[in-house]
């Protein structure tokens, strides 16, 4: 059996977070953060591994990923297949 007949494997259908910041950075001229990538994947449904860097205290707050750059970043996602 060939190795391109194989079916593609999980870590193979993923796109890695720098993958995606080039992505979105080349097609649309934006900048995005590690942050703003997950709360994407998270409202998609895409939760790879428990966090382990949380908040200290229960009334931290976080920024919130701005509606140009989450379209971007799904547009990322789908051109990856991810969603």
């Amino acid at each position: 059996m060939k190795l391109d007949e194989m079916d593609l494997t999980a870590a193979e259908k993923k796109a890695s977070y720098e993958e995606i910041k080039a992505y979105v950075l080349e097609h649309s001229g934006l900048k995005v953060s590690n942050l703003y990538i997950a709360q994407v994947k998270r409202k998609c449904g895409i939760i790879e591994r428990e966090n382990y860097n949380k908040p200290k205290s229960e009334d931290a707050r976080q920024p919130k990923c701005p509606e140009d750059k989450e379209r971007a970043i799904r547009e990322a996602l789908k051109y990856f297949k991810m969603i």
